[in-house]
């Protein structure tokens, strides 16, 4: 009980604060005096600040009003991309206090040699949140792969050329010492956009979301929640055949999402398979300057997208379709095609345009994704948290 009322109270906060006790015991239906006790648990843990007398227009002396804590606990997000490494560092509330990005070409990297460089920006994002009175209460790093059943280890990321690397356990040690005693996960990309998108964009509890960097990936929410199929696969978009008689793809079979709309059959397709520097930047550049075999790949990626996309919503009747990462930079041009495929082959029900959305997280939404799950899971189970706290 004691469990479910802290994660009550502080949800309640965290959903509405600044709130005075009584504002709270309103709420929740707890009395004052257990919101009280549990508001004192929570600002001896570091989770929540007295903010002084709230104006609540009661009748009688104002109570103190609460708040989620702008310092102490926070969640510590990195990702390795395919040609980036990034980390994140967010505050209780979801806001980004820390954000590094660098360039680093992943394709084919050595593992350590990948992983060494990712706790060296880890260690920057580090320091600079310690400045700011936070402390990242755990890690969670978003992979371009498939997640092995045990814990922490990369089953498949074919973009990156890894199989079965045991991140986690390799990562720790090369991260700041106060975090190789803290919980270290790792996540699918295309999941931790998704739930970025939940939790910081303005979509509906029940969406699909896809999204690309160098393969395509998609994401299924459900109730508000992450569903991840039974091996926790779910998702694996880029590898529905669009043209089953198509070109071969890298995973063995036949026309695959990912040889009309993935990145490099784009590239190829607008004649800029050799050019360097952030593809998808180029991209959107020559297409907002009238490149014409840009926006002839750009379509055709957008009709193989809606051809794909088009089974997904018969077989789910999702409320919505958020294109997210690299799409969402490119949507201007995606979306005619795709919405004509959507329109012509939805059949379940008369596919509505507005359904539709573009993210405004772009390609930041797995590394955001990725610190904020860490906060979301101190605010879903405080008891948690404070029990570590304990045993440190």
């Amino acid at each position: 009980m004691r469990r479910q009322n802290l994660a009550l109270v502080l949800g309640t906060v965290a959903g509405g604060g600044p709130l005075s006790r009584a504002d709270v015991a309103d709420r929740t239906g707890l009395t004052r005096a257990a919101v009280g006790n549990l508001v004192g648990q929570l600002r001896e843990a570091g989770l929540i600040n007295e903010l002084g007398p709230a104006a609540s227009g009661r009748v009688g002396r104002p109570g103190s009003s609460v708040a989620l804590a702008d310092r102490g606990p926070a969640g510590l997000g990195l990702e390795i991309g395919v040609e980036h490494l990034g980390a994140c560092v967010v505050d209780l509330s979801g806001t980004v206090r820390t954000w590094i990005q660098v360039e680093a070409d992943n394709r084919g990297r050595p593992p350590a040699e990948a992983l060494a460089e990712l706790g060296a920006v880890a260690d920057a994002a580090y320091r600079h949140a310690e400045a700011q009175g936070l402390r990242p209460a755990g890690t969670v790093v978003a992979i371009p792969g498939l997640i092995g059943d045990a814990p922490g280890t990369v089953l498949h990321a074919p973009n990156l050329g890894w199989h079965s690397v045991p991140v986690a356990r390799d990562l720790r040690p090369v991260l700041p010492v106060p975090l190789r005693d803290a919980p270290v996960e790792i996540d699918n990309e295309a999941n931790l956009g998704a739930l970025a998108e939940l939790w910081h964009g303005a979509s509906a509890a029940d969406f699909v979301h896809v999204s690309a960097e160098a393969g395509i990936g998609a994401a299924l929410v459900i109730g508000g929640r992450l569903h991840r199929g039974a091996a926790g696969f779910a998702g694996e978009l880029g590898h529905v055949p669009v043209h089953p008689d198509g070109p071969a793809c890298t995973c063995g079979a036949h026309g695959c999402l990912e040889q009309y709309a993935g990145q490099a059959a784009v590239l190829r397709a607008a004649g800029l398979a050799e050019a360097p520097g952030d593809h998808i930047g180029l991209l959107a550049q020559r297409a907002l300057d009238g490149d014409a075999p840009v926006h002839e790949a750009l379509d055709r990626a957008g009709r193989a997208l809606g051809t794909a996309l088009s089974g997904t919503v018969n077989l789910i009747d999702p409320a919505a379709v958020v294109l997210g990462g690299a799409y969402a930079e490119l949507g201007p041009w995606l979306l005619p095609g795709l919405r004509a495929e959507l329109a012509a082959r939805v059949t379940v029900r008369p596919w509505a345009p507005e359904a539709l959305l573009v993210s405004e997280l772009g390609r930041r939404g797995p590394l955001l994704g990725a610190a904020t799950a860490t906060v979301r899971r101190i605010i879903e189970d405080p008891a948690a948290h404070l029990k570590l706290l304990s045993e440190v």
